[in-house]
């Protein structure tokens, strides 16, 4: 069947980039004519909405149509995934909030670890989330004292999580042992006993050296607290509860071509900037649509623009996309006015108007829609 004579009649209704698309998807998808005629009038009536009025003020169109249906969202900030023992995750309105913020540090760091085909089964899963989940010596302990007469501390080892754990108190002391430390540790019947090298130590030094005992590290990668297998449309998964993308993706059984990070930042440092706008515009949309809000994607799209275009990160505020616009009197009608006034008189700067806030505050003419036009008529003489 011939495609291309298809699509090119098409030549005065959709641009060449789409037209393109269209035969590529028509040839990979091996459509008969009535397939390729539906697929066709889907085509044009997606192009037909995704046109917009020449001089239409869209920057304007996208805050409100974000920002009115944000004051909606519920104030729950967590909501919990997985099985019976949850992950919490932060959600709504401050959820929303980190990601247009640029927070450098979010309430709750999440992943979303999928797994090789291998590994795509409920005990692969357990195995990944195992060796994935940081697992301390608190974590295996069951009861700990502090030995006043000794200047000791000794801790009971509950041996079924340490079974769980692929772990043995050989593996424990070892691990208690590495490093610089200031005490000694060894197996002392089914416990361990921990002895400071400092004779003359205090009470209150011991008590400090057993909190930083039962806060070593174990076994898995840090910072992630909690590992919770899910199955979802058949295939299972891990969500974590903390992060640290770039141990897990070296984890065997871990696809790396599909496990994310839920902090932008982290996906910046680990992928670059492109991923970090791709996970403004998922998170955004995700957490919108959790509240069961519905806001096109294209306007969380040109905010994840605003936000990387320069090839660095910048938030919607005062430091960011708001405190950096060309106009003086846009910054100023945004915050801390009389300092922007002063500091664009001290430099002299010049106000072209060539934007929306500015002509609002100096009642003119705003340059959208008629607006951008000048028509003079010359009658003939």
């Amino acid at each position: 069947m011939d495609y291309k004579k298809m699509v090119d009649k098409l030549e005065e209704e959709l641009p060449e980039k789409v037209r393109n698309r269209l035969k590529e998807r028509m040839e990979e998808e091996d459509l008969n004519k009535e397939e390729a005629q539906k697929l066709i009038k889907n085509t044009k009536e997606s192009y037909k909405k995704a046109r917009f009025e020449a001089g239409e003020a869209f920057g304007v169109v996208a805050a409100q149509s974000i920002s009115e249906p944000a004051t909606q969202m519920t104030m729950r900030t967590y909501h919990v995934a997985g099985s019976a023992q949850g992950v919490e995750i932060t959600q709504g309105l401050p959820r929303l909030i980190e990601v247009v913020d640029a927070r450098k540090t979010i309430k709750t760091p999440s992943m979303d670890v999928y797994l090789e085909d291998d590994f795509n089964n409920e005990d692969g899963a357990k195995e990944v989330a195992k060796n994935i989940k940081e697992t301390k010596m608190g974590d295996v302990a069951s009861e700990d004292r502090v030995d006043l007469l000794n200047l000791s501390i000794e801790i009971d080892v509950n041996s079924k999580k340490l079974e769980g754990m692929d772990l043995d108190l050989e593996d424990v002391v070892g691990k208690l042992n590495k490093g610089r430390r200031k005490y000694e540790a060894e197996i002392e019947g089914e416990a361990i006993k921990i002895e400071p090298k400092d004779e003359d130590i205090s009470v209150r030094e011991l008590q400090r050296m057993k909190n930083k005992v039962m806060g070593k590290h174990l076994k898995g990668i840090k910072g992630i607290s909690q590992a919770v297998v899910t199955e979802k449309k058949g295939s299972w998964m891990i969500q974590t509860l903390g992060t640290n993308l770039k141990k897990v993706l070296g984890v065997e059984g871990v696809d790396p071509t599909k496990t994310v990070s839920g902090d932008p930042r982290e996906m910046q440092k680990v992928f670059g900037i492109e991923a970090y706008r791709n996970t403004i515009l998922k998170e955004g949309h995700k957490t919108i649509k959790e509240q069961g809000l519905d806001v096109d994607i294209r306007h969380m799209m040109l905010v994840a623009d605003m936000m990387t275009t320069d090839g660095e990160i910048k938030a919607i505020g005062r430091y960011g996309v708001a405190g950096e616009k060309g106009s003086v009197l846009a910054r100023a009608s945004f915050e801390v006015t009389v300092r922007h006034l002063t500091e664009a008189s001290i430099k002299g700067e010049t106000d072209e108007l060539n934007s929306t806030v500015e002509n609002v505050i100096i009642n003119q003419t705003v340059p959208v829609g008629t607006g951008m036009y000048e028509v003079s008529y010359e009658p003939k003489k």
